[in-house]
């Protein structure tokens, strides 16, 4: 599979250059969260035009299947999936520099059908979950509050929180776009795409637009808290 995609790239067989960050950017990072529609959503060539769009340091996603891994080939960066135990997707994440150290995957409190996990990402100033939560309203807020436990602040939580409401995990504040990101049996727009943070400022998010998957995706800017890094360091 993996030379099949790379034959269909022509052109793109070498990996690109990562675009540098310019000066005033150093300080934050753009992320982008999107839920991809395994099996006939976005593909390979739909994330690589978003990251060409947008430019985004990280990129995280969810219900990625193999076909995704082949990104890195193409992109350039780094790039990890861990699928949920017994399907062909999980999440995944790719960013332009390396990762603290490898992402790993955590199990999280799950429902009779379906066994999921966070992906949990160290950047080295920051930490990340990645997150693609159950529809329950008691059981996805658990899931929250358990991987809340797992990331020290500064830190981010992202994904598809299938999650209609306030989330309710302490100490952490909802700084995602206010959009809907998703239509509930295609009629009913809701915003079940978010962005969590604890010891982070977000300089700006938006939702951005439609295409390839039922999901659109998220972008969020977040800086470290300054007085957060120093008590972390000291």
């Amino acid at each position: 599979m993996r030379r099949h995609f790379l034959r269909l790239m022509d052109g793109r067989r070498h990996k690109k250059q990562i675009r540098p960050l310019v000066t005033g950017e150093q300080d934050s990072t753009k992320i982008i969260s999107w839920n991809l529609l395994r099996r006939t959503g976005a593909t390979v060539h739909d994330v690589v035009a978003l990251i060409e769009e947008e430019k985004p340091d990280i990129l995280l996603m969810q219900e990625a299947t193999e076909e995704i891994d082949v990104l890195p080939d193409i992109m350039g960066g780094y790039y990890s999936r861990a699928p949920l135990p017994g399907r062909i997707h999980g999440p995944a994440c790719w960013s332009r520099t390396p990762f603290a150290r490898e992402p790993r995957a955590c199990t999280i409190p799950s429902g009779a059908v379906v066994k999921r996990h966070a992906q949990i990402i160290d950047y080295g100033p920051f930490s990340l979950a990645n997150v693609h939560l159950s529809h329950g309203q008691v059981l996805n807020r658990r899931q929250l509050r358990r991987i809340a436990t797992l990331l020290p602040a500064p830190c981010a939580i992202l994904g598809d929180f299938n999650l209609v409401g306030p989330t309710l995990v302490p100490g952490f504040s909802d700084v995602g776009p206010k959009a809907p990101t998703h239509r509930m049996v295609d009629l009913v727009p809701i915003r079940i795409d978010r962005c969590l943070v604890e010891g982070m400022t977000c300089l700006n998010a938006k939702v951005l637009p439609v295409f390839a998957s039922d999901h659109r995706p998220i972008s969020v800017r977040l800086r470290p808290d300054i007085k957060v890094l120093a008590s972390v360091a000291s």
